[in-house]
Order: C-alpha cells, then sequence, then structure tokens
C-alpha cells in the first residue's frame, strides 16, 4: 500500500481550505444551504489550475442554463405531472446528447445543464411559487464555492498542467519503444504487445481532455499547437509502424529472404527508437541519426526491375513504410522538445497529403441509446414518484438523473453507476454520524472545521488518484451536502433518514434499470465500430463516389481506429480484432491511394485498378450484410495479383524512358496494391494458418 504523496496531501489542504472558507461565507451571507457551496469546491477542485478554472466556467455556465431552465418550465407545466415528467427528461437528454458530441472539457456544460434542471425544478414541484429563489440561491451557493476554488487553487502553490502531459508522454514513449521494437522484429501478437497496443491508443485517447485544459493554464498559444500536433503524430504512430509487420512477416518469415543490411538497419532503427530523447531544442535539431537512417533505407531501395519479383515488391513496401515511421518519430521527439523547453521552432519531417484533418467519429446510434436510457430513466423514476406520493421522492429521481447521465458515454455504465450507489450509501452513515453524534457537541466555526478536517483530509489526498477518484469524490460531496449544515442546528432523525434513503433508492434504482437496459458490454460497441469501418472501405473504394474532404475522412478513420483499440481484450492472436481492426483501416488507405494514383496512370491499368476496387467494394459489403468478416474472395486476391503484375510490367518499361515521376506514381500503386493484399491476406504464422476461419489457400504476391 502506497502513502499518499505530498502533492496529494497538498492538494487535500488546498481543497479543504477552499470548502471551509466557501461555507463560513455562505453563513455569513445567511445563504439558504451554504453546504453547497462547500460541496461545489470539492466538485471542481483538481490538482492543477487549468483544470480546477476550465471545470469552474463550466460549472458556472451549466448551472445558470440548468436553473434557467427550470425557472421556464415549472410554472406552466407543473400542474401536468407526467406531462411535466417527460419535459424534464426530455431536456436532460437532449443537452446529455449535446454533451456526447464534445470530448473537451466543455461537455461539462451540457451535462451540468442537463441534470441541473431537475436538481432545482423536481424539489419545487410541491411548492412551485418558490422555483425562482431556488434557483437564483443555488446558483449564488454554487458561484461562490467556483470563485472560492478558483482563487485558492491558482493563488497556492499552484501546479501546472504542462508538466503533466510531459509525464503522460513519457509513459506512452515506453510502451511505443517497447511496441515499435517488437514490430521491427516481425512480431505483432501477443498478450503483452496487445496490452501494449491498447495503453498506446487510450494514453492518445486521453489527451483530448487534457489538450482542452491547457487554455486554462496560462500555456502560450503556440506551445498548445505543439502539444495538439504531438498527440496528432502520437496518434499516426501506432498504425504507421504496425502497417510494416505484415511485409516484414511476410518477406523473412514466409519467403526466407533475408536482403543484405535489412536485419542490421531495422536494429538500428530500433536502437534509434528506444534511445533517450534528447531534452534541449538544439540536440534534437542537431540529430544526424535519422538522416543516416534515412539515407540507408534509400539506398536499400529495390530498383524497378527487381519489383517483378515478390521480394522486391514486399522489401520496397517494408522499407518505404519504415521511411515514414522515421519521419514520424523524429516529430514526436522534436515536438516533445519543444514542449519541454517551451519553444516554438519546430520543422515537421512527415509530411502527407492527408494530414490536417478535424473530423472526430461518434456513434451516434449507441449515443442516442445511451441518452434514451437516461430519458426513460428520469420518466420511469417520475412516475414511480408520483404513484407512490413519496414527498421526498424528488431526491430520488435527481440522483438517478445524475448517475445514468454522468456515465452514459461508458460502454458499461452499470458498475460506475453501483459504485455511485455504495459511495452514497457510505456518505449517509458518516453524515448521520456527524448530524447527531459530533454537530451537537459543536458552538462555533472553528470547531466545526477542526471535526471536519481528519474525514476530508484524509479524503482529498485519495481523490487525484484515479483508482478512488470517483467514490472518494462522492464521499466528499455527498457527505458535505447531506449534513446540511445551517446557521442554527437542526436535527430530525427521522427527516434525515427520509430524504436521505431517497437518494440511495434513486441509486439503486438507476443501477437496476442500468442493468436492464444495458446488459451488453464493450463488444457491441466494438461490433458497431468495426462495420462502420467497413462501411469507410465500401465508400473509399466506391470510384463512383465522390470524396469531397479525404483529410476529414482520414481523421474519422483514426479516430474511430483509437476508440476500438482499448476495448479489446489483450490476447496471443495473430488474428486478433485488435489486429483486424489495424488490416481494415490499412485497406481503406490503399484503397484511397488507388484512386488518387489511377488518374495518373495509363487507361489500361486504370481499367485493371477498377476492377480491384470494385471487388473490394462487392467484398466489405458482404460482410455489412452478414455483420461478421467473410474470407477474403479468392477473385479479389486475383484481381490484385494480376494488377500488380500489370504495374510492375509497366514500371519496367517506364524505366527506360527515365521518367521519374511516372516511376514514382507506378511505385506509390505497386505498394497500394501490395499493402491492401496483405492486409486482406496477412501473412501465415504456425501459430496461426492461411487457412484458418475459412480463408482460401495462400497465393503468392505477384
Amino acid at each position: 500500500m502506497s502513502f499518499p504523496s505530498a502533492r496529494e496531501w497538498l492538494f487535500s489542504a488546498k481543497t479543504f481550505a477552499a470548502a471551509m472558507i466557501a461555507l463560513y461565507i455562505g453563513l455569513a451571507l445567511e445563504l439558504p444551504r451554504p453546504y453547497w457551496a462547500m460541496a461545489t469546491v470539492y466538485i471542481v477542485s483538481n490538482p492543477f489550475v487549468g483544470a480546477t478554472r476550465s471545470k469552474a466556467l463550466y460549472r458556472a455556465l451549466g448551472t445558470m442554463i440548468g436553473a434557467a431552465g427550470a425557472v421556464l418550465i415549472v410554472p406552466p407545466f407543473v400542474e401536468s405531472p407526467f406531462l411535466f415528467s417527460v419535459i424534464v427528461a426530455l431536456w436532460t437528454g437532449t443537452l446529455l446528447y449535446l454533451s456526447l458530441f464534445d470530448r473537451t472539457a466543455r461537455s461539462y456544460v451540457f451535462m451540468l445543464a442537463g441534470y441541473t434542471l431537475p436538481l432545482i425544478a423536481l424539489p419545487a414541484v410541491t411548492n412551485p411559487t418558490t422555483v425562482f429563489d431556488l434557483a437564483i440561491t443555488r446558483t449564488e451557493e454554487i458561484l461562490l464555492g467556483i470563485v472560492v476554488a478558483s482563487i485558492v487553487g491558482s493563488a497556492v502553490f499552484p501546479s501546472r498542467l504542462a508538466p503533466t502531459l510531459i509525464e503522460r508522454t513519457d509513459a506512452w514513449f515506453r510502451d511505443a519503444v517497447f511496441y515499435a521494437s517488437e514490430t521491427l522484429s516481425g512480431h505483432i501478437a501477443g498478450a503483452s504487445i496487445s496490452a501494449a497496443r491498447q495503453r498506446l491508443a487510450a494514453t492518445v485517447n486521453g489527451l483530448e481532455l487534457l489538450l482542452s485544459q491547457l487554455t486554462y493554464d496560462h500555456t502560450r498559444p503556440d506551445i498548445i499547437r505543439r502539444a495538439r500536433a504531438l498527440q496528432g503524430r502520437m496518434q499516426i504512430f501506432l498504425p504507421l509502424i504496425s502497417s510494416m509487420a505484415d511485409p516484414l512477416i511476410e518477406l523473412i518469415d514466409k519467403h526466407g529472404k533475408h536482403p543484405e543490411g535489412l536485419d542490421k538497419l531495422l536494429k538500428d532503427v530500433a536502437a534509434w527508437v528506444a534511445s533517450p530523447a534528447p531534452r534541449a531544442e538544439k540536440a534534437i535539431e542537431n540529430e544526424r541519426e535519422p538522416d543516416a537512417l534515412r539515407e540507408r533505407v534509400a539506398a536499400m531501395r529495390p530498383s524497378v526491375e527487381a519489383l517483378a519479383s515478390a521480394e522486391g515488391a514486399l522489401l520496397s513496401n517494408a522499407l518505404w513504410r519504415l521511411g515514414q515511421v522515421i519521419d514520424v518519430w523524429q516529430d514526436i521527439r522534436a515536438l516533445r522538445a519543444a514542449i519541454l523547453n517551451e519553444t516554438s521552432e519546430w520543422r515537421p519531417h512527415f509530411r502527407h497529403w492527408r494530414l490536417g484533418g478535424t473530423a472526430r467519429f461518434f456513434d451516434r446510434g449507441m449515443m442516442l441509446f445511451s441518452t434514451g436510457v437516461a430519458v426513460s430513466a428520469i420518466i420511469v423514476a417520475c412516475g414511480l414518484w408520483i404513484e407512490s406520493g413519496w414527498n421526498d421522492g424528488a431526491g430520488a429521481v435527481t440522483l438517478a438523473a445524475v448517475s445514468t447521465c454522468f456515465f452514459a458515454a461508458l460502454d458499461e455504465p452499470a458498475p460506475q453507476v453501483f459504485k455511485f450507489f455504495l459511495a452514497t450509501c457510505m456518505s449517509v452513515v458518516l453524515a448521520g454520524l456527524y448530524v447527531f453524534v459530533v454537530l451537537p457537541h459543536v458552538h462555533d466555526f472553528p470547531m466545526l472545521v477542526l471535526i471536519f478536517s481528519g474525514p476530508f483530509l484524509i479524503i482529498g489526498t485519495l481523490i487525484p488518484q484515479p483508482r478512488f477518484t470517483l467514490v472518494t469524490l462522492l464521499v466528499a460531496v455527498n457527505t458535505a451536502t447531506f449534513i446540511s449544515i445551517q446557521s442554527a442546528y437542526e436535527a430530525n432523525f427521522f427527516v434525515f433518514v427520509n430524504s436521505n434513503l431517497a437518494g440511495v433508492a434513486g441509486l439503486l434504482f438507476a443501477f437496476i434499470w442500468t442493468r436492464m437496459t444495458r446488459p451488453f458490454g464493450a463488444e457491441l460497441a466494438a461490433e458497431r465500430l468495426t462495420r462502420s469501418a467497413w462501411a469507410d472501405i465500401v465508400l473509399s473504394a466506391s470510384s463512383a463516389e465522390v470524396i469531397e474532404d479525404q483529410r476529414n475522412l482520414y481523421a474519422r478513420m483514426l479516430d474511430r481506429l483509437m476508440q476500438l483499440l482499448p476495448r479489446h481484450a489483450a490476447t496471443d492472436s495473430h488474428r486478433h480484432p485488435s489486429i483486424e481492426s489495424f488490416r481494415d483501416f490499412r485497406v481503406a488507405l490503399n484503397a484511397l491511394d488507388l484512386r488518387r494514383t489511377r488518374r495518373k496512370l495509363p487507361l489500361e491499368l486504370q481499367t485493371s485498378v477498377d476492377d480491384v476496387l470494385d471487388a473490394l467494394r462487392r467484398y466489405f459489403e458482404l460482410c455489412i450484410a452478414r455483420r461478421s468478416r467473410q474470407p477474403v474472395p479468392p477473385e479479389l486476391i486475383r484481381n490484385i495479383d494480376a494488377t500488380s503484375a500489370q504495374v510492375t510490367s509497366r514500371a519496367i518499361a517506364q524505366s527506360q524512358a527515365v521518367d521519374p515521376v511516372a516511376e514514382r506514381w507506378l511505385r506509390d500503386t505497386l505498394h497500394a496494391l501490395v499493402g491492401m493484399r496483405l492486409s486482406l491476406h496477412p501473412p501465415a504464422t504456425q501459430a496461426q494458418p492461411g487457412a484458418a476461419n475459412g480463408a482460401p489457400p495462400r497465393e503468392e504476391p505477384a
């Protein structure tokens, strides 16, 4: 068991001090619920200044929007309970749906506005005339907590986010070095490799929220741009390095060919990737090793005549990918140094016409379903409350709304809702001890601070630790709320139990409802993402379809791949879905490359490329129609091989004319064809024969 670090104790002390200041001011101003100011401090506080400021701003906006909505809908609809319940649920669901479209800190505005309305509107149904006062005072109490938390977090030993970004990338670097060294050795399967692949994707995904908070951390705009460029290169590196494995396995394991100098080159690239990144910017600029590696890659590139053999075509494809890996890794090292030294100078080495897209992939069907679960939970909970006539039942509905919204984006929200339920039960017990055992002996504010300090300081040290964050944060917030500190001590056991058990009952209902309506886990999401990837392959291979912006299409496919990888469990299989997902991604990119190069090819080659694309489109349309991956048709492999042979023959003939531009287009076409064939029909291994899963016998690539 590890004890809290000094930084965690500092965060706990700062948060507790801010909470006590907010509570004192709330009591001094005689706010009706000063404990909300205290609870808000714990909600918005973060070990880092930028995260605290962003959450504070967005919580303020969300609270005001939700409060305004409550004022608008309560008076006209309160006399129609069931209609009122539906309107509340639709408001919450609509804003929840909008929040799912934003992966940055801004999503908090929509989510909070969604469940703030039931928090204010539902308790006011018994006395609608108080809704305006309730909305105003809740806004005041929350704004008080927000302001105090922001001031204390910024003024007292502030911690910046930029060093955390470096820490996150350092962890990514360690996994990337391991993954690259294994891939350069021709290894793509194994539990440790699969686990590293998952961590790499998860780290890149997690940077999205962190980067959105850098703006509030006094980070210069140019450094933020460098950070976003670093995230983009980190995202590209994973599928790029993976694309080298298939040609290497096919070249070395299947054909038994070891071109002179290839093994040494791969080992040297792996050693350079694993070498410590220079921390100084000048050291990065003066790095000569990547240039030397690129020269060796160019020197080994097979001649046009050598492309006629399977070995030559595979070697050309592997070296082409290797050059891109070197470029991307050098960019990653340079960007890290630029962020570390807070410099803006950076010259990219990896350049591609597809880079620059900003589109993201959203599974709108799953988003609608998740929203529908939250909406239906609110409507059903309201119906049970209305039919039961339970005066304090509003508390059950509000916590059911909060929990279903808070975890709607998860593939398996039920376990997290259950943690919410357990944390709330713990809070009820702790608050009961305070209300009926401790508080009767407290006669002034300093004594109140003293008796709060023990539990809240300990709880505060656990909040920054990811494995304890959810439970400890909920315990701190709920305990502060359930104690309900007022200017004068009032305690009624039956009122306390009745009101707080309502929240517990609401969370238990939310857990049961979520378990019933969302019994599936990540498997369904992964299947939907895979079928969506197949649909993009169909789009990429459909020459009749006009793709207006390939940059955004590429960005969307890459973003979906990063979402898909963490959903697959680690395994030793060479045909594991995560590896197949990489291959699907490469098939789509190779199809786009063929569409681009065919315009520069002679007419007879254009016809052959069209035949390949048409067969590819039909195959993935079949996969979509049958909702599962089908054996690759032999006709598609034959078309690819025949077209590869034609392209190679044309390239040999073209070489006599000494036209480097035409040769480049032909070589790019051949790379796309070889890459597509390897992705559709990956190399056979002893662990996974090529004829498994109903696949046809393997054929040699042309």
